[in-house]
This record gives structure tokens, C-alpha cells and sequence, in this order.
């Protein structure tokens, strides 16, 4: 049956401490506590030392504290001999790194760079990636069998992202002593068993993963342990010229297939376009904000691939005079590149996928999520980054687009989930996981070179910005407004350390001054997008779509006659008859535009 944290009142004895931890570990201390062990991880102690179990899975919101459970666990286990050994499995190398690095502080040493034959002497174990286990699973077998090993998995997920880790782990594992199991997201969508997990089935005979002790980013946010965070959606207008030749336009959040979505999201990431350029500077934006009360505060921008992230680095130089730190591969170049970073009071990080998870950059304030990964694992694991709390009073940013999934998984940031076994299979589907694992499989991959799905042919040709809303605690705030705006600066200027409750107190004030603001505005001066709903002109959306049309094809055609890229021939009809992006005009400012289209393909005969 799963443990999950108790209330602060409760207070029961505590273990006797290991000799060989440091100051900073033994005692009971107050929630949110770092120098001592934090209340949580005082419990799932006593649950553990209570129940002696040779298999414990811990599940804790990324920032909570997993590692200083581990190893204090791992200490009293050495300490009382119940363990002779450690081995730590780790998903990526620098966490392996980062891994012997935190074990060595409370005087357990761990070797991250073991590969075969006996350990030397001054170790007390090893430190190995999930790859690396199923390289050589009888390696590790074989240390597990000559003498009583502790092996400590670190986010156990990872052991089912193919069946040969699962295997391998399985096989390399099974004959250890004690086995700690860790986790920030005990989620997959696949079926493939997690190595020494439990499942239980439930009441509609579904299985679903058992953990032996939660500690939710709900009780985590409550306690001070993590910070609260707040999601700045940004929408926007895209236009891309398919693989068939044809030139397409959306707004990101418009209903619209899963391909148009795909589409329009990577039209919004390409750093050529202005989407990009305007939501990294209204970041910018805000860090400077975050910095005025946290001065280290850092922003991460996680990209899908090497050339966007390099491309957004320059963007970065561009906006802030500064050059980003850019991490493009799992190296030991990009794990010296991140502890530099982490150790300084540099701006911005630029990295692809390998930052995602676990790795402890706790100034890290705001985030872009400039990635098209679109499982709900990689995006907790990607928020996880910014949330671990220093001091009372952090809020964390993270930017996003306008992408239904996206602010479908913000919403459920609090929500607990389990790792399903069975799903439903529905009528004539042969796998009912097929979808999701490809998905899956698509976020866990390097991103050092471009999928299939990039190779397509596929342009995009132009981008905008459009400031969407805020998301905080399960409430949306905020009018849409153009970037640079009063209104947009409003949300952006939250001052970095407040209390949850004034967090929220304060957008709510400000969504009031923007809609009272937009109110007085004479309809003349305003866009379409800064007008209330009840004022904005009554148009199907059919009709809307024909002039929409109508324009393009005028557009069309005179690129044809004057040889103009789209793109340019829309941009100076936004000059000469002012007003908003096609998406957004209203039907006599596209009329306008129809006119002046005609006006000019007239004068060229």
C-alpha cells in the first residue's frame, strides 16, 4: 500500500543516524528544511527502516529531494551492514557524475567512470548509466553475487524505455541485496514492466504501478519545498508551404488537425520566423524581473535540436548582449559547460533534451519550452528543472506556445499518475499504446540529428507573437495583447518573491486593470485580438475564411506577376494599410488589403 508524506504535526521516532553522514543529514527538521533532512524524507526513512523491504519504490516531485533520500539511506544501510556495496544506475552520464559527486560529501565514494575488474579498494560502489547496464548486465550481476549490494535506480522509468534495458536490469539486479527505486514520474505510456516495480490491479482490472511512498508536487508546494510556477502561453499566426507545395496559415490554439498542429508549432519554433525572437525577449523580460530580487536567477531554453538551439543562442546575444551558455550533447564537454553555469550568475542556457531531467541547476527560474516533444513525461521532467526551491517566496516562469496538449499537461501539473500496465483496447485497434510509444520513443531519443518527421519537406515561411494568457494554480489570467505591450509587461513584471496567495491576488488585479484598460480604448486604435468578445465585429467563420482565402489568392497571384516572396507582399500590406496579420484583421481591413493588392498587380500592366 502507498505511504505518501504525512502532515507536518506528525512526529514519529526517528532511526538512529549513520556515523558516516555529515552534519547536514541526521535530525528531524521542519518542513522545507534543507540542512537537515526534510520532513518527507525523515518519513519515507522511517517507512523504509520500519518495513525492511528488499525492494522500495520512492516517488518525489522533481526538486523535492530524491538523492539526499537515497543517500542517506544508503549510508545507514553500509553503516549497519546490511549492504556491503553501492551501485547508483543513473540515466544519462552527467547524472552518473553528479551522482559519486553527492555521495562523496557524506563520505560514501562512488566510481562514475567503473567499467570492469575489481573496484579499487577506496570505493564503496559504482556509479553507471542504464546504457551502460545493457552493455554488460553479467558484469554487475556478478559484483551483486560476491557481495550484498544496495542498487539505487534512479528515475526507474527509464529501465522500461526498451525491452533490452528492462532485461538487462533484470537480469544485472536480481540477485542484489536491496533495491531503491526513485522516481519524479512514474509514468509511462507504454507497457512495458518497470524492473522490480509493483503493480496492483484496480477495481475496472486494470494494473497500475504501487509505490511504497509519494510525496506529490501538491504536498511539495505546500510544505515550501518547491515553487510554485506560473505558464506564460503565447499564440500567434503561422504560415508554412507543406511537402505538396501548398502554402498554408493557422494560429496556434485554433481548432485544427494533429498534422496542422505539428506544423504550426514547428513553424512558431523556427528562429528564423518573429515568434521565437519575441518570446525569448519577453523571457528575457522576465528574468530580469525574477533577478531584481533573486540576483543568480537563470533562464533555460530547451530546444529540439543542435542547429535551433544554436540559433536561439545567437538569438540570445542578439536580445541580451550576453552570450548564452549552449549545451548540445551528453559529453563531458556539456557536464563541465552546465556545473560552470550552475556556479555562476550567467543569464541564459541553451540545451538540447539532456537538461530535461535530473540535472541540479537550483538558480534556473525561467523556462522556454521550445521543443516539440509532446509527451507528458518530458514535460514534467521539464518543468521539474525550475522548480526546486532555494528560499521562500521563488516563482518559477516557464514560457510555452499556445499548444493544447502543453497547456492540457500545465493544468494537471498536480496530478499524481501511475504507471499503467493494461489499457483498454478499443474495437478494431490492434495496439492501443502504439501512438503514445512512438511519442514516447520520439521524446527519450538524442535529438543530435533532425527525425524523419524533420527531413520531410516542409517551409516555413512566417511567424508571430501574440501574448496569450497566464496559467497559475489551475486559473487562467490575462487578455491576449502584443508583445512589448502594457498589457503583456503587466504579467511579465510580477516581482520574483511572493507568496503563492499574492501571486494569484496580483494577476487577478491585473487582468482587471487590462480588461478595464482594453475597455476604454476606443474600438479605432485597437486590433482585433486587444477587443472584448462583445465589441469585436459579428463575422461566421466561414466568411471570415473566404475573405482570408480571397486575399491569399490576390497575394498568390501578384507574387507570381512581381516576383515577391508572400511573406514580404503581406508584410508591406500591413505597413501601407496598417492593422493586424491576416488571422486576426477584420473584414474591412482585409477588404482594404484586397484593394491595394489590386491596386498594385494594376499598375504592372
Amino acid at each position: 500500500m502507498t505511504t505518501t508524506a504525512p502532515s507536518s504535526s506528525s512526529s514519529p521516532a526517528s532511526p538512529a543516524p549513520s556515523s558516516q553522514l555529515s552534519p547536514a543529514f541526521p535530525g528531524r527538521a521542519p518542513w522545507g528544511t534543507a540542512s537537515k533532512l526534510r520532513a518527507w524524507q525523515q518519513a519515507a526513512m522511517e517507512e523504509y527502516l520500519r518495513t525492511q523491504p528488499r525492494d522500495f519504490l520512492a516517488v518525489a516531485t522533481p526538486g523535492a529531494g530524491k538523492t539526499t533520500f537515497a543517500l542517506t539511506l544508503a549510508s545507514w544501510l553500509l553503516h549497519h551492514h546490511v549492504v556491503q556495496q553501492v551501485t547508483v544506475v543513473a540515466p544519462t552520464e552527467h547524472l552518473k557524475t553528479q551522482w559519486a559527486e553527492a555521495a562523496a560529501r557524506i563520505g560514501i565514494r562512488l566510481d562514475p567512470e567503473y567499467s570492469a575488474g575489481p573496484l579499487g579498494r577506496s570505493y564503496h560502489g559504482v556509479a553507471i548509466t542504464y546504457a551502460g547496464i545493457g552493455v554488460r548486465p553479467m558484469l554487475h550481476r556478478n559484483r551483486c553475487e560476491q557481495r550484498k549490494t544496495l542498487v539505487i535506480l534512479d528515475e526507474i522509468h527509464h529501465a522500461g524505455d526498451s525491452r533490452s534495458w528492462g532485461e538487462a536490469c533484470l537480469e544485472a539486479f536480481e540477485p542484489a541485496t536491496r533495491r531503491l527505486a526513485l522516481t519524479g514520474t512514474p509514468f509511462r505510456s507504454d507497457t512495458n514492466p518497470i524492473p522490480f516495480v509493483g503493480y496492483a490491479e484496480g477495481t475496472d482490472g486494470v494494473r497500475r504501478s504501487v509505490a511504497d511512498y509519494t510525496y506529490g508536487y501538491g504536498s511539495a508546494l505546500a510544505d515550501g519545498v518547491v515553487r510554485p510556477v506560473i505558464f506564460l502561453s503565447y499564440s500567434g499566426n503561422m504560415r508554412w508551404r507543406t511537402k505538396a507545395g501548398d502554402e498554408v496559415a493557422a494560429r496556434l490554439g485554433e481548432p485544427m488537425t494533429k498534422d496542422a498542429i505539428s506544423q504550426a508549432w514547428r513553424t512558431a519554433l523556427d528562429p528564423r520566423g518573429e515568434w521565437m525572437p519575441a518570446v525569448l525577449r519577453a523571457a528575457d523580460r522576465r528574468l530580469l524581473e525574477v533577478r531584481r530580487s533573486i540576483h543568480d536567477a537563470g533562464g533555460l531554453v530547451i530546444a529540439t535540436d543542435q542547429d535551433s538551439a544554436r540559433a536561439y543562442a545567437k538569438l540570445l546575444r542578439e536580445i541580451t548582449g550576453e552570450a548564452a551558455t549552449l549545451v548540445l550533447s551528453d559529453d563531458a564537454g556539456a557536464s563541465g559547460r552546465i556545473e560552470e553555469f550552475r556556479d555562476s550568475d550567467a543569464r541564459w542556457l541553451v540545451a538540447v533534451r539532456m537538461v530535461s531531467e535530473g540535472v541540479d541547476v537550483p538558480r534556473l527560474a525561467v523556462g522556454v519550452y521550445a521543443t516539440t516533444i509532446s509527451t507528458p513525461l518530458f514535460f514534467a521532467q521539464a518543468v521539474g528543472r525550475f522548480v526546486r526551491s532555494r528560499r521562500r517566496g521563488e516563482t518559477a516562469s516557464v514560457f510555452l506556445p499556445t499548444i493544447p496538449s502543453l497547456l492540457g499537461f500545465a493544468h494537471e501539473l498536480e496530478l499524481e499518475r501511475d504507471h499503467v500496465l493494461d489499457k483498454p483496447r478499443r474495437e478494431g485497434e490492434e495496439d492501443p499504446f502504439a501512438e503514445e510509444a512512438k511519442e514516447l520513443a520520439e521524446a527519450e531519443r538524442e535529438r543530435d540529428e533532425p527525425g524523419a518527421e524533420e527531413q520531410l519537406p516542409f517551409e516555413a515561411l512566417e511567424s508571430d507573437a501574440v501574448f496569450d494568457r497566464v496559467m497559475y494554480d489551475g486559473a487562467e489570467f490575462g487578455m491576449q495583447a502584443h508583445p512589448g505591450s502594457e498589457e503583456e509587461q503587466d504579467y511579465l513584471g510580477i516581482p520574483g518573491l511572493l507568496e503563492p496567495d499574492q501571486v494569484q491576488m496580483l494577476l487577478q488585479k491585473r487582468q482587471a486593470r487590462q480588461i478595464a484598460h482594453s475597455r476604454r480604448r476606443p474600438d479605432a486604435e485597437a486590433d482585433l485580438i486587444e477587443l472584448p468578445a462583445e465589441r469585436r465585429p459579428v463575422l461566421s467563420h466561414k466568411e471570415l475564411m473566404e475573405l482570408r482565402r480571397e486575399l491569399n489568392s490576390l497575394v498568390g497571384a501578384y507574387s507570381h506577376q512581381s516576383g515577391k516572396p508572400h511573406g514580404v507582399i503581406h508584410t508591406e500590406l500591413r505597413r501601407v494599410c496598417g492593422g493586424p496579420p491576416t488571422a486576426e484583421a477584420t473584414p474591412g481591413q482585409l477588404e482594404q488589403r484586397m484593394r491595394k493588392v489590386r491596386e498594385w498587380a494594376t499598375r504592372m500592366r
